[in-house]
C-alpha cells in the first residue's frame, strides 16, 4: 500500500519564496483566485470570425488556420490586421511574398493603418527578435511551414521544424500575452500539413472551407479551447476582399429553381445558427454493372445507405440508376437532420416528381424507414418560416416542440408518408 500525502495545506500556506529551491517558477494557485479572461476577450470587428472564435481574440491565444490554396487565408488576416491595428499595433509576418506584394494585397482589402508591420521573414529567431523589439498584441505568420529554426538542420516544412517553431511561438504568445495567428497549408487530403502536429500545439484551429472558383467560404472550428467548435462563418469573395453574410440562407437559396423534380430545402443547424440549404439530386440510368453514387456537401456513404433504405422501405429499385446529390453553394453538412431531405430528393427526381415549393423537409432517416426526431426544432422552423415557407414537413416526435410557428406542421413518422407528402399536389 503506498501512503498518500495531502499537499493542499502546504501549498496554500506556501508563499512565493518557499519554491525558489526547487524547479516550479510558480506555485499552484487555487482556482478560485485565478482571475478570468472571459471579459478581456477583444472584437476583430469581423463578426463572422467573432462568432468562430467564441466571441473575439483571447490575449496569448495561439489561432491556427488552414485551407486550401488561394482559398483567403491571407485575405482574411489581412483584413483582421487592418481592422485591429486601428487600435493595437498588429505585426504581419510574410514569408512567402515580398512586402511590397502584401502591400498590393492590402491595398486591395483597404489596408492603410500607420500601426500595422510588414516583414518579409522566415527565420525564427529574427521573427522573434521583431516580436521582442517591436511588442505587437497581434502578430499573423504566414505561414507557418516556410518558418525554420537555424539549430536543426532539416528543411523548413519538415515535421521538426513546424513543431519547434510553433512550439516557441506558442510559448512566446503565453509569455508576453500576444495574440498569434498561423497559416497553415494543407495536404491533398485536406488536412494541415504536419500530422497532428499542429492542432495538438495551438489553442484554436480554424479551416476554410469551400471551392475555390466559387464565391461562398465557410470558416468552420475543429478545435478551440475557448470557445464551442460548432460555430461557423460565412464569407463571399469580392473584388476588395472577404464580405460577411449576415443573412446566408437567403443567398444560398436566392437561385431555387421551381417546378423542377430532385430540389428539396433543407433547414439545417450550424451551431447556434439555423441555416436553409437546398440539396439537390439527379437520378439517372447507369451505362454500367454496378451503379455510381457521387456526392458534394454530403458524406458517400450516408448516400448509399439512404439509397438502400429506399429501395427496400420504399420500393424504388435504384439499383440500376447512377444517382448524384449535391448540396448548392458549396456547403458541407455533416448533421442526420438532412436525411429526408436526401431521401426525398432522390426520390422527386426519380418519379420525375417536382417537390411541394413552399415546404421544407428535415428528420433523420432509420433502417427501418422510420422518421427518427431532431434537435432544436423550433429554430429551424422560424427561420424557415422568415424566408417565407408556407409548410413543414417534421419527425412526428419532434410534434411537442412546435410553438408559435405560423406554418403548416406535417409531422410524419415513416418514410413511405413523408414521399407522399412532400410532392406537389
Amino acid at each position: 500500500m503506498v501512503e498518500e500525502t495531502d499537499f493542499a495545506p502546504e501549498f496554500a500556506k506556501a508563499g512565493p519564496n518557499d519554491f525558489q529551491a526547487t524547479f516550479i517558477k510558480e506555485p499552484p494557485v487555487s482556482v478560485d483566485k485565478i482571475p478570468s479572461i472571459r471579459d478581456k476577450r477583444f472584437s476583430t470587428n469581423i463578426a463572422e470570425l467573432d462568432r468562430v472564435l467564441g466571441g473575439g481574440v483571447v490575449p496569448g491565444s495561439v489561432t491556427l488556420i488552414g485551407g486550401d490554396p488561394g482559398i483567403g487565408k491571407s485575405t482574411l488576416l489581412l483584413q483582421v490586421s487592418d481592422s485591429l491595428s486601428g487600435r493595437r499595433r498588429v505585426l504581419y509576418v510574410s514569408g512567402e511574398e515580398s512586402i511590397q506584394q502584401t502591400k498590393l494585397r492590402a491595398d486591395r482589402v483597404g489596408s492603410a493603418s500607420g500601426q500595422l508591420f510588414i516583414v518579409n521573414e522566415t527565420n525564427l529567431d529574427s521573427i522573434q527578435d521583431y516580436i521582442n523589439r517591436l511588442k505587437p498584441q497581434i502578430v499573423i505568420i504566414d505561414s507557418i511551414q516556410v518558418i525554420y529554426k537555424d539549430a536543426l538542420s532539416s528543411s523548413p516544412g519538415s515535421v521538426s521544424q513546424v513543431r519547434l517553431c510553433a512550439q516557441e511561438l506558442t510559448f512566446m504568445a503565453k509569455k508576453m500575452g500576444v495574440s498569434i495567428f498561423l497559416v497553415g497549408h494543407v495536404t491533398k487530403d485536406g488536412s494541415i500539413a504536419g500530422p497532428r502536429v499542429l492542432e495538438h500545439i495551438v489553442d484554436t484551429v480554424l479551416y476554410f472551407e469551400g471551392e475555390r472558383h466559387m464565391s461562398f467560404r465557410l470558416l468552420r472550428a475543429v478545435k478551440n479551447r475557448f470557445g464551442s467548435t460548432n460555430e461557423i462563418g460565412i464569407f463571399q469573395m469580392s473584388e476588395n476582399g472577404l464580405l460577411e453574410v449576415p443573412n446566408p440562407s437567403g443567398i444560398f437559396l436566392e437561385e431555387r429553381p421551381k417546378g423542377i423534380s430532385g430540389f428539396v430545402v433543407v433547414p439545417t443547424m450550424e451551431g447556434t445558427r439555423p441555416l436553409l440549404v437546398e440539396v439537390q439530386a439527379l437520378v439517372s440510368p447507369t451505362n454500367f454493372a454496378v451503379a455510381k453514387r457521387e456526392t458534394r456537401g454530403v458524406d458517400y456513404n450516408r448516400i448509399s445507405l439512404l439509397s438502400a433504405v429506399l429501395e427496400r422501405r420504399a420500393g424504388l429499385e435504384l439499383g440500376k440508376f447512377d444517382i448524384y446529390v449535391n448540396v448548392a453553394g458549396g456547403v458541407n453538412i455533416t448533421e442526420p437532420a438532412v436525411d429526408l431531405g436526401i431521401v426525398i430528393a432522390v426520390a422527386s427526381n426519380y418519379k420525375d416528381s417536382p417537390c411541394d415549393y413552399d415546404c421544407v423537409v428535415m428528420g433523420e432517416v432509420g433502417l427501418g424507414g422510420e422518421i427518427r426526431g431532431i434537435n432544436r426544432i423550433e429554430k429551424r422552423l422560424k427561420e424557415s418560416e422568415r424566408l417565407g415557407f408556407k409548410r413543414a414537413l417534421i419527425p412526428k416526435s419532434n410534434l411537442s416542440g412546435v410553438n408559435k410557428v405560423n406554418m403548416e406542421i406535417i409531422p410524419v413518422s415513416f418514410l413511405k408518408e413523408a414521399l407522399e407528402a412532400a410532392f406537389e399536389k
